[in-house]
């Protein structure tokens, strides 16, 4: 019986602090939904300018001369071996030193899209690398410039081949939004913290905030899935080249 008790015990416990919990989540839910708001404006921002930023860096990696291709890998080759970490904290902490200050969400948006950019890059990069050379001569032959071989033939097979591991960086993005805590960013996790360290209730709000992230790559997954789908080509995958 003494067993059963303290089952129950627990069981009223867990009950009374998860009623407590989403009691706050509720009360808070503005707070909540404003670093939602946030976390998704990061992704989006880092999403679509990294790839305006990962086309000519991908282009200049390919086809661009000496020192436009040198200049264009150092800067990936930087950018892959830094941590997203260095790179806020350079932006934020250290570029004051210069005399040039960002607002804690300019700064992050700046770093997650360089960030994103050179990663983007190496996809996109695969994605050209995946084209048949022939291709790229049978262009010349019919008097395409190299720009115009890029932008007409190549680029739209090699998004179409890139989309799988472009899909994953906007689920890495939505991971490392987190990361903008550190520079005084309230997206969500940042209020989630807060509500934890304010109310003392640590595990649920991990556990909360953990299932928000989960259905935000989930949703992510099947868009990007669909996305996938409507741009596919009969015939026309990374099997034909085999």
């Amino acid at each position: 019986m003494g067993v059963v008790a303290q089952f129950g015990a627990a069981l009223q416990s867990t009950w009374t602090q998860t009623t407590d919990f989403f009691t706050v989540v509720i009360h808070r839910s503005s707070d909540i939904l404003g670093g939602l708001s946030l976390t998704l404006q990061l992704t989006a921002w880092a999403a679509v300018l990294g790839f305006a930023l990962a086309v000519p860096l991908v282009v200049g990696v390919l086809y661009g001369n000496g020192v436009l291709k040198q200049l264009c890998k150092g800067f990936i080759t930087v950018v892959r071996g830094t941590p997203m970490l260095v790179q806020l904290f350079f932006i934020f902490y250290g570029l004051p030193s210069l005399g040039v200050r960002f607002n804690p969400m300019t700064a992050a948006v700046i770093g997650f899209v360089i960030n994103s950019s050179a990663y983007q890059a190496e996809y996109l990069k695969g994605g050209f690398l995946a084209i048949s050379r022939e291709q790229l001569e049978a262009s010349y032959s019919i008097g395409l410039s190299k720009m115009e071989t890029v932008r007409l033939i190549l680029f739209p097979q090699a998004l179409r081949f890139a989309i799988p591991a472009l899909s994953n960086e906007i689920v890495y993005l939505i991971q490392y939004t987190s990361v903008a805590y550190i520079i005084a960013v309230p997206e969500l996790f940042a209020q989630m913290q807060f509500l934890a360290s304010d109310k003392f209730m640590y595990l649920p709000s991990y556990l909360f905030v953990g299932a928000v992230y989960l259905i935000l790559i989930f949703i992510v997954n099947r868009l990007t899935a669909w996305v996938e789908k409507k741009l596919s080509i009969p015939g026309f995958d990374l099997a034909h080249l085999k």
